[in-house]
């Protein structure tokens, strides 16, 4: 074991590239590896054993190690690990799983599911189907795309040409044509008002120009997180979603939900949409949709929507989309033991409940630590915006290292937070329990103490 060890050490970052981040920073701060799990922690090579603070990455939410979706896996493979879903063939679990999703998202009236591998697919899969629809809908101009700045929907080149933060798209510009970006609803930083009412009705003002200066027969749909995750834990005004969907649907604009965070109880609600009261006509999932275990994403859509397919046979309705692990059988299988889990322990409620708690402990850092403005966040989605002048709201430059230091501090302190540029992102587990909970805060704000002595 001892020899793997050094293996591991030595080769860390010498054959792979490691995702978001330079290699030569991955050269000079090689990545703890991680060696094993257990419900909320994990433990690193050097043996140290750590509260799980990202959820692995927004996803584990069953924790890790569950010994009900370990045997789903291994059951499922001893019968078979894959087969196509093309060629009119299909396999046992993705027919459950779907009529389960189905289930589960009755209220938001879905009825048929697309599967793939991760969230960036989910969203590819939305953006196309969303313009064939149109073409079945006999409106093929509609074709544009309207998004949130600092929204986030992952790394193909739809969901980059959708993504709201220019750091994720300009090394891999050009991109798809017909993509506009809209401010944030953002009471922290925005230039129309701190009153949240005032602020959401400023940005749907903005959509509907943008809309009406496109011209409305040409856009296709919006689509946003219900909770901005990876942009900073960006949390919208009560009303915002309500009030968009009512927007949308005066100029007939499909509504698509990335849900491939806040699906099945990250924000306190089975959807992140329903914990605003609002019904999308498409939603993309992923990550707690199987927990991480393997990886898994589908595009769900409404009946009206989903209904356009059958309105008889044509060319345009044949879809010409799909991946090799579409409908995979073993990603179902794990899929379908981790949301029995979802249902039968209330993680949506105990998100909420565990929430509110990291949120109340992590407050008062606002005010103690010198360098963070601002900490917000819904249900299992937290966030710690770090300043670099509070009276101004300035967000701290990255490349000052101050993050990432305070993020190491709470390491040694026994919990893995994530820095993100100028926050720090919360998002562990959400089978997490208060003594957990306690551990991160502690960790933090020992960290944060730790900073400001060092001034």
């Amino acid at each position: 074991m001892l020899d793997r060890d050094n293996f591991l050490r030595a080769e860390n970052t010498r054959h792979q590239f490691h995702p978001m981040i330079h290699p030569l920073i991955s050269n000079d701060h090689p990545p703890q590896i991680i060696m094993e799990g257990d419900g909320c922690y994990v433990t690193d090579i050097d043996g140290n054993r750590l509260v799980d603070g990202l959820g692995g990455l927004w996803n584990v939410n069953v924790g890790h190690n569950r010994p009900e979706v370990k045997q789903a896996i291994i059951t499922q493979m001893d019968r078979i690990s894959y087969y196509s879903s093309f060629a009119g063939t299909a396999t046992a679990p993705s027919i459950e799983l779907s009529a389960k999703i189905c289930e589960m998202a009755a209220q938001e009236e879905i009825t048929k599911v697309m599967f793939s591998a991760n969230g960036s697919d989910a969203v590819e899969t939305a953006l196309k189907l969303a313009r064939q629809y149109w073409h079945l809908m006999g409106q093929p101009t509609r074709t544009k795309f309207l998004s949130l700045k600092q929204g986030y929907h992952g790394v193909h080149f739809g969901g980059l040409s959708v993504n709201g933060a220019p750091y994720y798209r300009n090394a891999y510009e050009p991109l798809l044509p017909g993509c506009f970006q809209i401010d944030s609803p953002w009471t922290y930083r925005n230039p129309y008002s701190e009153d949240p009412e005032t602020l959401a009705d400023a940005v749907i003002t903005q959509i509907e120009r943008t809309i009406l200066a496109q011209g409305p027969q040409t856009v296709a749909a919006f689509i946003a997180e219900p909770v901005q995750g990876a942009g900073g834990v960006i949390v919208p005004p009560e009303s915002f979603w309500p009030k968009l969907r009512a927007l949308l649907d005066k100029y007939e604009v499909l509504l698509i939900s990335d849900e491939v965070v806040t699906g099945f109880g990250r924000s306190g609600s089975m959807f992140g949409a329903r914990g605003w009261g609002v019904k999308p006509d498409m939603m993309c999932l992923a990550k707690g949709i199987s927990s991480g275990y393997v990886p898994l994403g589908a595009t769900a859509l409404n009946k009206r929507v989903a209904d356009a397919w059958y309105q008889g046979f044509s060319e345009q309705g044949i879809i010409m989309h799909g991946y090799t692990s579409t409908g995979h059988p073993v990603g179902c299988a794990a899929a379908l033991a981790c949301l029995d889990i979802v249902e039968k322990e209330d993680l949506p409620g105990n998100a909420a409940k565990m929430g509110a708690r990291l949120l109340e402990g992590l407050k008062p850092l606002a005010e103690s630590c010198s360098v963070i403005g601002e900490v917000r966040g819904k249900g299992l989605m937290v966030g710690l915006d770090f300043v670099s002048d509070k009276a101004a709201r300035t967000p701290m430059d990255p490349g000052n290292g101050i993050v990432e230091r305070i993020a190491a501090y709470a390491r040694e302190e026994g919990a893995i937070v994530r820095p993100a540029g100028s926050v720090i992102i919360l998002s562990p587990p959400l089978v997490i329990q208060e003594a957990e909970i306690d551990i991160i805060v502690n960790a933090l704000t020992r960290a944060c103490a730790r900073f400001d002595a060092e001034q």
